[in-house]
């Protein structure tokens, strides 16, 4: 598994609109994302079950990201204005 350092490494060279040598855009697993957002995997299945997480898909038996897909993910979980969460708190 990644370091926290190396999972920042990894997905900071990635960009939504970067593919892959095959043409395809780059896909982390689900515990790439994890490290990443500093979350327990179980955080990931449960935000998905929930429908809060960002969508997935299913390679096999795998879970899979597009990195486009966690981008505009965490953008929607921004703060419209700093200390006031999405719902209005």
């Amino acid at each position: 598994m990644l370091g926290s350092a190396d999972a920042t490494a990894h997905l900071a060279g990635m960009k939504t609109s970067e593919t892959t040598i095959s043409g395809l855009e780059p896909l982390m697993s689900i515990e790439e994302l994890s490290e990443y957002l500093d979350v327990p995997v179980r955080t990931l299945y449960d935000w998905r079950l929930s429908g809060r997480g960002p969508c997935a898909v299913h390679v096999g038996r795998q879970l899979r990201y597009f990195v486009s897909d966690v981008h505009a993910w965490l953008a929607s979980q921004r703060e419209q204005e700093p200390g006031h969460s999405l719902d209005g708190r």
